[in-house]
């Protein structure tokens, strides 16, 4: 049995149909639920809540963990198991494992709790036309949509760290989120010393990343350079890092992923960094696209708190995908 912080859901179309395997333990996680915990943990999926994400510790609708039995709890981890690579579901475990030791650093449990972490599920599993899981609580966000029986949207998806690193007592030098920060700067010093001194855009990082919990973005000002003035070595490091953030789901996922990254243009994805590019100082970066923007920002808690996310202008909560679905005359307007 794997551990039970498991949970995280991210981003795509696929071109192949809905695998199986996820619509199921979304149905089986629903039938282990008895009726009130199934009227808390799955909503309409035209429910106003469906957008409504957030990464900051609060309540939220859907059902917690706490609230859920063994069994309950080994059926949601399925669920995420249906979605997460083995990276993926180490980071997640890792944000988790961090609320308890927030609640040690601070006294509070009640606050910090390992279990406020909310399975939600919008609309039917299995629905031909739309359906959605959303798996969230503090420095989490993953939201899937699914489409058309074979489409997916799974951004927003946030993960973010505090403590960035455990400095001390159990867990000392932890990083759950190491690879996000050492990825890219080995990226920035190697640019740097190439001359790609535009590489950095502000000395100062900004206090958090840019578009918080937004439900809709815009694509940022474009800043840094751009991947077509990189050497080899050098877009090969930015890709590696882009995959870090891609490569937290399956790889049936993440490689459809990928393809749509690079099938919107490579030579015009733009690295920009803000900050110290020393170990423990703040910093700020950014990878931006014709199709997503990933972003990344270490600077509370004396810079020890950091926070990523993957957006997608368009398809953020299937958006794009809905429209193109109900836009076809072989389809219906009448979804729930």
């Amino acid at each position: 049995m794997k551990t039970l912080a498991l949970l995280a859901l991210l981003t795509l179309p696929l071109a192949a149909e809905i695998p199986a395997e996820l619509t199921q333990a979304a149905r089986d996680f629903l039938a282990s639920l008895d009726d009130a915990k199934r009227a808390k943990a799955q909503l309409p999926f035209d429910h106003a809540d469906r957008e409504n994400w957030r990464y900051t510790p609060r309540a939220r609708l859907g059902l917690p963990l706490k609230e859920m039995t063994e069994a309950q709890k080994n059926a949601a981890v399925a669920l995420a198991d249906a979605i997460l690579s083995e990276k993926g579901e180490e980071k997640v475990a890792g944000i988790i494992a961090l609320e308890g030791v927030l609640a040690a650093l601070e006294n509070n449990p009640e606050y910090r709790d390992q279990e406020a972490y909310y399975v939600t599920l919008f609309g039917h599993p299995g629905d031909p036309k739309a359906w959605a899981v959303r798996f969230e609580g503090h420095h989490l966000s993953v939201n899937v949509t699914l489409i058309n029986g074979k489409d997916f949207s799974l951004t927003p998806s946030f993960m973010g760290a505090n403590p960035r690193e455990i400095r001390e007592g159990k867990g000392k030098g932890t990083r759950v989120l190491a690879a996000e920060e050492d990825l890219a700067r080995t990226l920035v010093k190697a640019l740097l010393e190439a001359g790609s001194k535009e590489v950095i855009f502000s000395e100062k990082a900004p206090a958090e990343i840019l578009t918080a919990e937004e439900r809709k973005v815009k694509q940022l000002d474009p800043v840094g350079v751009t991947m077509a003035s990189m050497t080899p070595a050098q877009r090969a490091g930015l890709m590696e890092l882009i995959r870090e953030y891609v490569g937290r789901y399956r790889e049936e996922f993440a490689d459809e992923d990928m393809a749509k990254i690079e099938k919107a243009g490579n030579d015009k994805i733009r690295f920009g960094w803000a900050g110290s590019t020393e170990p423990n100082g703040a910093f700020y970066y950014r990878i931006q696209g014709p199709s997503f923007l990933m972003e990344a920002a270490n600077t509370q808690n004396d810079a020890n708190h950091i926070h990523t996310v993957w957006r997608d202008a368009d398809r953020d909560f299937g958006r794009d995908l809905l429209g193109e679905h109900y836009d076809d005359p072989g389809h219906g307007h009448d979804h729930e």
